[in-house]
């Protein structure tokens, strides 16, 4: 009767691991899908620390550790995009160690209104607003409508649709070359889009008072 008992426990015992097929507790960002666990976007967000230096950048992660990463090598690359300022959110690509960026983007320095000339007559300004929680909205566009944007693996995305076509949402990956506290620069394989800082209105028609001359201009 022992040995009956004993058969049926791990009778028991075996089916029912059978039936869990072996599965174990998933980590975090993980589907049950090795392929997307491989593919997941390894951007580590932040805010820029009081120990960031020349050649250094500290960063407070959304986790709340303290990681310290070389600037070096994204600076060789012309990777570092925005600048580096204390209290900063900041999105950073990392090498397998985690301890060297290879792409730095200021997050902080990205949102704004970013305007150029109409390419079709030049007489405006149309652009995009890149806004907190991933907010986009064009600026002055007809026929575009943003939708959405995020940082994923230190290319730019952008959703949006476009009136009078599909209808339907699309979404864009750029590379950004260029980022400043004046200027945003972004592309992909077919298009460049070069912007500026949209000055705020209360800017314009501001009166400037020379110290050497009594003179007045406006901006």
């Amino acid at each position: 009767m022992k040995k009956l008992a004993i058969f049926v426990v791990v009778s028991a015992v075996v089916m029912f691991l059978a039936a869990c097929g072996g599965k174990t507790e998933k980590v975090p960002f993980d589907n049950g899908d090795s392929a997307d666990v491989a593919n997941a976007d390894p951007t580590i967000y932040g805010v820029c620390a009081e120990g960031t230096a020349m050649n250094t950048l500290q960063l407070i992660t959304d986790m709340g550790d303290t990681l310290s990463f070389d600037l070096s090598t994204a600076q060789e690359n012309n990777q570092v995009f925005g600048g580096m300022h204390v209290g900063d959110r900041m999105a950073v690509i990392p090498d397998a160690n985690k301890d060297t960026a290879l792409i730095v983007i200021n997050q902080a320095t990205l949102l704004g209104n970013w305007v150029m000339p109409n390419p079709l007559d030049g007489s405006d300004e149309v652009g995009i607003s890149i806004k907190e929680g991933g907010i986009a909205e064009g600026i002055q566009q007809s026929t575009i409508v943003y939708r959405t944007w995020r940082l994923i693996r230190g290319k730019l995305e952008i959703v949006m649709m476009r009136e009078g076509g599909s209808e339907e949402d699309e979404t864009y990956l750029y590379d950004i070359v260029k980022l400043g506290a004046d200027s945003l620069i972004y592309k992909d394989g077919e298009e460049t889009f070069e912007y500026s800082r949209q000055r705020p209105k209360e800017e314009y028609g501001k009166e400037i008072q020379l110290e050497d001359s009594q003179n007045e201009f406006f901006l």
